[in-house]
């Protein structure tokens, strides 16, 4: 087989490539839109691209969802059994005995057949603190990169304190599996410019982001070009311009249906009791209705709300390809210039204790407020490294610098975007391997097969 590394660069579109971006541009040449799925967010289309199929078959219907069996939501679980039927890696394997591959951040990479596998993976200490680290396979490569490139930036990675430095550590990490290993298939999951559009929108300054993000992409093309290895850079999805936040669970509310529990004065959302619930994530949220004699009032009740486009029902799901088991009973999805929310309470004083934390575990739905410092604190420095200290002393901590003020979000995704130029992008440096200016996402699995096939 052809030795083959995906460069995932999540939010790259064709409108975002130009002359501030040279070493991307080169690859315009051999290039193709993809057509998104619904719901275009990075746990789904990974999971598409890797199996070929849409949500319906493997199950992923978002970044998260609410297990019915346990009765709570979960975002951002790591393993790759959650993932359903057959991978890329196990076709390959059948076809090359040989074949080996390694991911590099791409999502649900625990409990997983991979050959090598490196995964953001905080230590949870028993007195409250969250050290950054990873978690690989093998064991020693986690103890080898913390100490070649420093510990593992997992506040540069996610958080207000996002930078090319996490894209940065991974592109090292890659480069190092490469020399180590030499797999036939690496998958490298390169997060900054997500972050720089969902805080600023693509329409805001970017231009120095996008620069750094090229000259990253830059060396490791050179990097892996010179080892003999085709290189295919894709996005998962465009992000687009945003202003207004709509808030589904607080609808649900306002019309009897949501339950809460208060706690020291703080409201936490009871979805085992609740009549109706929205699980939010970006611009599509899968709106979960207990008692089926509910649906129709649910569904008129979001027909009318503004920003809502599309109230998808059996029907609908089965269209988008969304007829899971782990999906709604009803998925909204927003209209181009609207994203939801996961907030219930109307007084911000009753918001839960995680709201103003970065706490992508503890929040049933999706927040990229965590992206931001909350703009009404006074002094963020101090505070926060008043914080740290207590942090440092071994002193339980809260670190409440989030802001409950949707409106800052300025970009999202999760809708399939009107303009394909605005849509996710597959680019080559095997121009005789692509011959189509757009593909299905369900194809880029085959695509990628492609690439791996011996001349």
């Amino acid at each position: 087989m052809q030795r083959t590394v995906v460069l995932n660069v999540v939010g790259l579109t064709r409108a975002l490539i130009g002359d501030g971006t040279p070493r991307l541009r080169e690859l315009l040449a051999a290039s193709a839109d993809i057509k998104s799925i619904t719901p275009a967010v990075t746990c789904s289309v990974q999971s598409t691209y890797l199996t070929g199929k849409l949500p319906a078959g493997h199950g992923i219907v978002g970044n998260g969802w609410y297990f019915r069996d346990l009765g709570e939501v979960f975002f951002w679980r790591q393993s790759n059994r959650l993932v359903q039927g057959e991978k890329i890696w196990h076709e390959a394997k059948r076809r090359d005995p040989s074949f080996s591959c390694a991911n590099t951040f791409w999502w649900y990479n625990m409990v997983t057949d991979v050959d090598y596998a490196i995964t953001p993976r905080p230590l949870y200490l028993a007195d409250g603190r969250k050290l950054p680290d990873c978690y690989s396979i093998p064991a020693d490569l986690r103890h080898r990169f913390n100490s070649e490139f420093g510990q593992f930036p997992l506040f540069q990675f996610w958080g207000p304190a996002t930078s090319i430095v996490s894209s940065d550590w991974i592109g090292k990490a890659a480069m190092s599996i490469e020399e180590t290993y030499r797999p036939t298939l690496q998958l490298v999951y390169l997060p900054h410019l997500d972050y720089c559009l969902q805080k600023l929108g693509p329409g805001g300054d970017i231009s120095a982001e996008l620069a750094k993000v090229d000259l990253l992409c830059g060396q490791l093309l050179d990097f892996f070009r010179g080892r003999g290895c085709r290189v295919v850079v894709l996005s998962e999805y465009g992000i687009t311009d945003v202003e207004r936040p709509v808030h589904p669970n607080r609808v649900l509310r306002e019309a009897g249906l949501l339950s809460l529990k208060v706690d020291r004065g703080r409201e936490y959302l009871d979805p085992g009791t609740s009549r109706a619930f929205a699980v939010a994530d970006h611009q599509v949220a899968h709106v979960y209705v207990r008692d089926p004699n509910d649906l129709p009032a649910v569904r008129a009740l979001f027909q009318g709300v503004p920003g809502v486009e599309e109230v998808l029902d059996g029907e609908g799901k089965k269209r988008a390809g969304l007829d899971h088991e782990r999906s709604g009973e009803l998925v909204l999805v927003s209209d181009a210039k609207s994203w939801f929310t996961y907030y219930w309470w109307l007084d911000d004083a009753r918001a839960p204790d995680y709201a103003r934390t970065v706490n992508i575990h503890a929040k049933p739905g999706y927040d990229p407020c965590e992206l931001f410092l909350d703009p009404t604190i006074r002094l963020p420095k101090v505070k926060i490294a008043a914080t740290l200290a207590k942090k440092l002393l071994g002193f339980r901590y809260l670190m409440d610098v989030i802001p409950l003020d949707a409106s800052l979000v300025r970009g999202s995704h999760g809708r399939v975007t009107d303009d394909p130029a605005a849509g996710p992008i597959f680019m080559t440096t095997e121009p005789k391997l692509l011959d189509a200016g757009s593909v299905d996402a369900t194809e880029v699995y085959n695509l990628l097969l492609r690439h791996l096939e011996a001349d």
